[in-house]
């Protein structure tokens, strides 16, 4: 009878070992592994996935960690074959004599549970993990299986394996840590949450003395090792995010990029993405956006507290509170959330996360003045119990507000298109929406240069005359509204030239102009740049920017002019490689080539002088005037009614676009424009950016000669050229007929003979 049991239950064995899982690709274990995104000069700047882990093999762990591991998991994990009976036994006897066990898993049999057993308790469970643990301990050396261990386990934080707990905990590489460290770390598995050194750093000393004196009674050190380990001070980490630098925006660009290609596997394969970012310009970047839109919010009126709170009378009830408070109102940066404790209008005292208070007072109260009196409205007023936000400006500190307005800088390389510094918004936390490459919003005067290049095209140059004097368009030749358009400034000039007219943005000229060589040929000029056509209507409010554009767009477009007539395409990744560091895919730089280049070098570089005269003595004269350079070039723009406000400039070799607007488009202000906020931004980005950057001469190219005191095509040197367009006076006010007899179609204000040389010059 026991003989036929003994046989039935070895069939059953036989049976569930037939049906283990398959266990040949732990042979080459391939944990999972997080994305992770650098800049080009090695910063980290990203990190998706929900495991952080680095995959270490098992002769690069230090000897303290494995030992520290063994000592405390496993001690006779070398002795025996997977299964620890002594152990079981030991187990099995403190259970029976109710003291504290040692535990009866061992490492292989850790590995089984968590590779590929559900974390369930019975018996039928037991019995495949322990056929299970036979199966890996035939098949997998014991290095191979202490390996496995000590890149999978959890060790909290999101840390998975010890080398990520490392960098976790301590801030530093698995092969530089102490036996104190390790020792800390090797008490982790246990319980990752309640041994955690940065949550609870008195139970984790605990653990740690234990490891300590379990690792010198199995003699893996001395006692005296042990005891002076024990009085080490250890440095934890302090919680901080992954990214090293400010440049999320970015970061996320590549992972959409990276999962378009990858799909799942780009969270598990430990891909390392290198891009074309560059640290130094993009914390310059991130700060200016920043600053520019903290000044603009000190001018507007303040909206109150983001909400109120009931303060108990004790201490530590008031701690608790904002505490509580404050977990629905993380900080932004150097914007931090408070609670205010004390209110006059003289004196604010306010609690931050930080437990300290902080008194606020005079310049420091300004830009909350109206919430202060005691006139405000109740949903405005300051007083106890306010959750305020703050900052230090210098060594004061001010009552500010969480922003509404964005912003948006990015910068590249013109020579390449290599995006060196992005920031889509004031906080990606707050607003994931990236507005450097996907806000489509008008760019104004800032569109006027690309109108003035087709000029140039047409016979024109930055020496031809014309009219700065009102046009008007009533609704039987527009087909719809009447169009009165006005120059920013409300004034009129008369006859001026091309550069001073670009110099001074004067609406009317630009729209001139683009008569001349007509709204269908400037619209086909500007998609040479890069422009979408369907997003550039052919009519004449096309050459005050009424179109649609994005500030990536707007740098890639000005990167034509800084580069000599090249359009070329921005990019951001430039390799990819796996775990073990093998490339998958490199991306070498582009190169300037006949086949993108897009206008004449000529026209380029006639554009180039006009751009440069805007940032010398134009609408963004502070720029030269500031940065100390003369190779900067530049154009200003704002919107009607002042709802976008941009600059656009470059040195030959760098290009920046910057926008700032309201996500809901609305009026930023009845003085606010392109040169008061964008171009500051542009100016505090390009002071690190080009710092240490000689200053460039860009040398005239072949087919351009100086005539009357300005450049012009050699071919115009002889007063062939257009010298003034429609006479410097007269303006049309006919429109041409579609064929199809629909929507009509501005003229070009100038002879029919003279526009119809203009439409041959772009046709040849």
């Amino acid at each position: 009878m026991a003989a036929s049991a003994a046989f039935v239950l070895g069939i059953a064995f036989a049976l569930a070992y037939s049906n283990l899982p398959d266990i040949s690709e732990l042979l080459n274990y391939y944990p999972k592994q997080p994305l992770r995104v650098y800049s080009a000069d090695g910063d980290l700047i990203g990190e998706f996935g929900e495991e952080r882990r680095s995959m270490v093999p098992v002769n690069d762990i230090p000897k303290v960690m494995r030992d520290a591991v063994v000592a405390i998991e496993d001690a006779r994990f070398y002795q025996h074959g997977g299964v620890d009976y002594i152990g079981v036994l030991r187990a099995a006897l403190a259970n029976l004599r109710r003291v504290k066990s040692q535990g009866a898993s061992t490492i292989t049999m850790q590995v089984a549970r968590n590779a590929y057993l559900s974390p369930e308790k019975s018996y039928t469970r037991k019995l495949y993990e322990m056929l299970l643990t036979y199966k890996l301990e035939q098949q997998l050396t014991k290095d191979q299986i202490l390996e496995i261990y000590m890149n999978q386990i959890y060790l909290g934080n999101r840390s998975y394996g010890f080398a990520a707990a490392a960098e976790t905990y301590f801030g530093k590489p698995l092969q530089d840590i102490s036996l104190a460290e390790a020792a800390m770390l090797a008490g982790l598995p246990q319980a990752p949450s309640a041994n955690n050194p940065i949550s609870n750093l008195p139970r984790a000393r605990i653990r740690q003395h234990y490891i300590l004196d379990r690792m010198a009674a199995h003699h893996f050190i001395t006692q005296a090792e042990a005891d002076e380990a024990k009085k080490e001070p250890l440095n934890i980490r302090p919680p901080v995010k992954p990214t090293t630098i400010p440049a999320e925006y970015a970061a996320e660009m590549a992972r959409q990029l990276i999962y378009a290609q990858y799909g799942d596997e780009t969270y598990t394969r430990g891909l390392n993405v290198y891009t074309t970012i560059q640290s130094r310009e993009q914390s310059a970047a991130y700060t200016a956006v920043r600053d520019g839109i903290m000044n603009y919010e000190r001018r507007q009126v303040y909206r109150g507290p983001e909400k109120f709170i009931d303060l108990p009378q004790d201490a530590q009830g008031i701690m608790d509170a904002v505490d509580d408070a404050l977990d629905s109102h993380p900080d932004n940066g150097d914007l931090l959330a408070a609670v205010v404790l004390e209110a006059s209008p003289k004196k604010v005292i306010v609690l931050p996360r930080s437990g300290s208070l902080i008194e606020i007072t005079g310049n420091g109260l300004r830009p909350a003045q109206s919430g202060l009196s005691p006139k405000a409205r109740p949903a405005v007023r300051i007083r106890p119990g306010a959750i305020i936000r703050i900052m230090q400006v210098g060594k004061e500190w001010h009552i500010t507000q969480q922003p509404e307005v964005e912003s948006a800088l990015v910068a590249l390389d013109p020579r390449t298109g290599a995006i060196e510094a992005m920031v889509g918004g004031f906080d990606f936390a707050k607003n994931k929406f990236n507005h450097a490459t996907q806000a489509w919003r008008q760019p104004g005067s800032s569109f006027k240069p690309f109108i003035y290049s087709a000029g140039l095209e047409a016979g024109m140059s930055p020496a031809t005359v014309i009219n700065d004097t009102p046009l008007y368009f009533d609704a039987s030749v527009t087909g719809g509204k009447p169009w009165e358009p006005k120059n920013y400034d409300g004034s009129f000039e008369g006859p001026m030239t091309m550069r001073r007219a670009l110099m001074r943005s004067k609406n009317m000229v630009s729209i001139r102009i683009l008569q001349a060589v007509t709204p269908q040929v400037g619209q086909e000029w500007v998609t040479r740049f890069g422009f979408d056509a369907d997003k550039q209507p052919p009519y004449l409010p096309m050459a005050l920017g009424s179109g649609s554009v994005t500030p990536l767009q707007m740098a890639a477009a000005f990167a034509v002019f800084a580069n000599g007539g090249h359009l070329v395409q921005p990019y951001l990744i430039t390799r990819i490689t796996d775990s073990n560091g093998r490339t998958l895919v490199e991306t070498p730089a582009p190169e300037l080539t006949e086949e993108n280049r897009v206008i004449s070098a000529r026209n380029a570089f006639i554009t180039g002088t006009m751009l440069q005269d805007v940032a010398r003595a134009g609408t963004a004269a502070r720029a030269q005037s500031t940065l100390k350079r003369s190779d900067l070039y530049g154009k200003t723009g704002t919107t009607n009614d002042a709802v976008d406000a941009w600059f656009v400039g470059y040195q030959p070799t760098l290009v920046a676009a910057v926008w700032m607007g309201y996500d809901q488009p609305r009026n930023l202000g009845s003085r606010e424009t392109g040169g008061g906020l964008s171009l500051p931004i542009w100016i505090d980005f390009m002071r690190t950016a080009l710092s240490g950057v000689p200053v460039a001469q860009v040398k005239p190219p072949e087919g351009v000669t100086r005539s009357s005191g300005d450049w012009t095509y050699t071919e115009y040197a002889n007063g062939s050229g257009i010298t003034h367009l429609d006479g410097a006076g007269q303006e049309s006010d006919s429109f041409l007929d579609d064929d199809d007899g629909s929507a009509s179609q501005p003229a070009t204000g100038a002879p029919r003979t003279e526009r119809n040389r203009i439409l041959d010059l772009f046709q040849n």
